[in-house]
């Protein structure tokens, strides 16, 4: 096989290297969170409420997780019933529902970010900084080209 073949063959698993890299840290972070008593969906709700800012309507959380809408109703009820979040109509539209964290997702969610940073650092332990930059804009570039060129 010449050298063209083989990087040919090597950049064919570019999708499937990234796809087992991600479900690999998610279920080793989801490892490390499990005595918090949060599933995987839970916890990466949360963290996606966190990072858009309370107030976000369902719908918008619902496209954040690329999850449809019933699926996120059963989520966001299961989150209320156990404290984590509170929905709160809006006074624009009487419909729309706003998400808000409570105290105890708050608290909740510095184990989750000090348990990340945990993680993060083992993982890329060895790796310079230089590559990990260089790693990131590749992902921030392919994700912005997904992004438009999405359905």
């Amino acid at each position: 096989m010449d050298n063209e073949s083989r990087q040919d063959m090597d950049l064919a698993q570019f999708g499937i290297l990234l796809t087992e890299t991600a479900r690999l840290w998610r279920a080793r972070l989801d490892e490390r969170l499990r005595p918090l008593g949060l599933s995987q969906a839970k916890w990466v709700t949360l963290f996606q409420i966190d990072r858009g800012g309370e107030g976000m309507s369902q719908k918008n959380l619902a496209e954040r997780l690329a999850i449809e809408g019933p699926t996120m109703v059963g989520l966001l009820d299961r989150l209320a019933r156990d404290g984590w979040i509170e929905r709160r109509i809006t006074s624009k539209d009487r419909r729309s529902k706003e998400i808000y964290l409570t105290e105890q997702a708050r608290e909740v969610l510095s184990a989750i970010t000090q348990a990340a940073q945990e993680m993060r650092s083992e993982l890329l332990a060895g790796i310079s900084h230089d590559d990990l930059v260089a790693c990131m804009q590749v992902l921030a570039t392919i994700r912005q080209r997904a992004e438009r060129h999405g359905g």
